[in-house]
C-alpha cells in the first residue's frame, strides 16, 4: 500500500509543480498598458486570457496539494 502511494504521489507532485511553473511563466496574461483602461478590475475574470490563467493555476496547484497530501499519508503509514 505504501509503495503504491509513493508511485502515484511522487510523479503527480513533480508533474503538477512543473505544470504550475509553466502556467505561471507562460500563460500569464500579457501586461498591455493600452487595454488597462478598457476593462474595469471587477470584470477582469471575464477576459479569456485571465480566465484560462486562473483556471489552470488553480488546477495545477490543487494537483500539487493532492500529491503532497498523498506523500504525507504514505510517510505516516
Amino acid at each position: 500500500m505504501k509503495a503504491v502511494l509513493y508511485i502515484i504521489a511522487g510523479p503527480l507532485f513533480l508533474i503538477s509543480i512543473i505544470a504550475h511553473f509553466y502556467v505561471k511563466l507562460r500563460l500569464r496574461p500579457k501586461e498591455n498598458q493600452d487595454s488597462d483602461d478598457d476593462y474595469y478590475y471587477e470584470f477582469e475574470d471575464q477576459q479569456p486570457d485571465v480566465a484560462r490563467y486562473n483556471k489552470w493555476s488553480r488546477i495545477t496547484f490543487a494537483a500539487a496539494t493532492i500529491g503532497v497530501l498523498l506523500l504525507f499519508i504514505a510517510a505516516v503509514i
